[in-house]
């Protein structure tokens, strides 16, 4: 398998380590794509060369999440944030309901968006333990969508499959797409910013359900509405080039190493690396529930606050880059994205040891 040859190691939450072959075709595209004698981001994205790239990564999506034809593909702007209100828009009918699991910052900023349509709720919230925990989701809803948000960065939980429910979900996948197979005909949409796991920040890709566009019953404002994008092949607007060329060579690279059911080893793999040490040294305390565990990003903290600021410079000093905590949590976050290997992992818990030996 290609890996990435990095001399950094980096566990940054956002944007997502890539793959070092990517980084060079995306390097040199900048300059030369392919020979035209034109940089990538100064050809018209009309161009017959930037056109087959667009079909190629929606292509990709395709084949790698094994879609029915009925669900559109498209690479538009915007990131997850813009998302929250165009799949409120899109999927909301005016005299309906969308039900909202908040289980973390993103969670409940989707929801929030989601208020100035009308027709959103809570349906259930692990905001009064801190976000430490993935509640379940009922059997049963009346709404007619659910939305979740699959894995949170932050708090460092996640969803361990795709939920049961007899209504369809919309879900924000921004920081585990492509990280494990996803049951596509339980979701009438998904939508995940490239950064957290694909590529680089500036575009936001949406897969949705046909059969469940346009019964809403609202005037949509063109830019919001999911249709018009899908009947100009996600070229509405001036797309963003290198945003979408990088993401379809990073998919390239993943169906080239074994696509997502392979990565999905690799990354279950990561995790028990990572949580094996959490749990053994003394040092150390996990943040999330254990059944709530992200596979994407580990948070952790120090059983001494006093030893955060060593380990954090222990850290650096090994080349380990993007541990630092989010504020909201504290302490340490390894983020483990599809690119990073497990060496890099092996390298933290080495650097973990090493402090519970000289600070235990």
């Amino acid at each position: 398998m290609n890996t990435t040859t990095h001399a950094i190691h980096n566990f940054s939450a956002g944007p997502c380590i890539l793959p070092e072959s990517v980084l060079q075709q995306a390097a040199d595209a900048v300059r030369d794509l392919d020979g035209s004698g034109l940089s990538l981001i100064e050809m018209s994205h009309r161009s017959k060369p930037f056109v087959a790239i667009m079909e190629e990564a929606r292509q990709l999506v395709r084949t790698e999440l094994n879609l029915p034809d009925r669900y559109e593909v498209l690479f538009l702007q915007g990131g997850a944030s813009l998302g929250f209100l165009t799949t409120a828009m899109n999927f909301i009918p005016q005299e309906g309901i969308m039900d909202y699991a908040v289980t973390g910052t993103w969670a409940k900023n989707a929801l929030k968006e989601a208020k100035r349509v009308g027709g959103a709720h809570a349906l259930t919230s692990s905001e009064d333990t801190g976000f430490d925990r993935i509640p379940a989701l009922p059997s049963h809803s009346e709404a007619d969508f659910v939305h979740i948000t699959t894995n949170n960065t932050i708090f460092g939980t996640q969803y361990q499959g795709d939920p049961e429910i007899d209504v369809p979900m919309v879900a924000d996948m921004s920081s585990d797409i492509f990280s494990r197979p996803v049951d596509i005909e339980k979701y009438a949409c998904i939508y995940a910013g490239a950064q957290k796991n694909m590529g680089p920040a500036g575009t936001v890709l949406y897969i949705y359900d046909r059969d469940h566009i346009g019964h809403t019953g609202r005037d949509i404002p063109s830019y919001l509405d999911l249709a018009v994008h899908a009947a100009k092949d996600s070229m509405f607007n001036t797309p963003p080039v290198f945003a979408v060329y990088t993401s379809m060579l990073t998919l390239r690279w993943l169906r080239d190493n074994g696509g997502v059911a392979a990565a999905r080893e690799r990354n279950a793999a990561k995790a028990a690396c990572i949580y094996g040490e959490i749990d053994r040294n003394p040092l150390f305390n996990g943040f999330a529930e254990t059944d709530s565990r992200s596979v994407m990003n580990a948070t952790f903290t120090a059983e001494d606050e006093a030893h955060t600021a060593p380990f954090l410079a222990a850290c650096e000093a090994a080349g380990i880059n993007g541990i630092k905590g989010h504020r909201s949590v504290g302490g340490f976050r390894a983020s483990m994205y599809n690119a990073l290997p497990l060496a890099s992992v092996e390298v933290l818990v080495e650097v973990m040891r090493e402090f519970e030996r000289t600070h235990g």
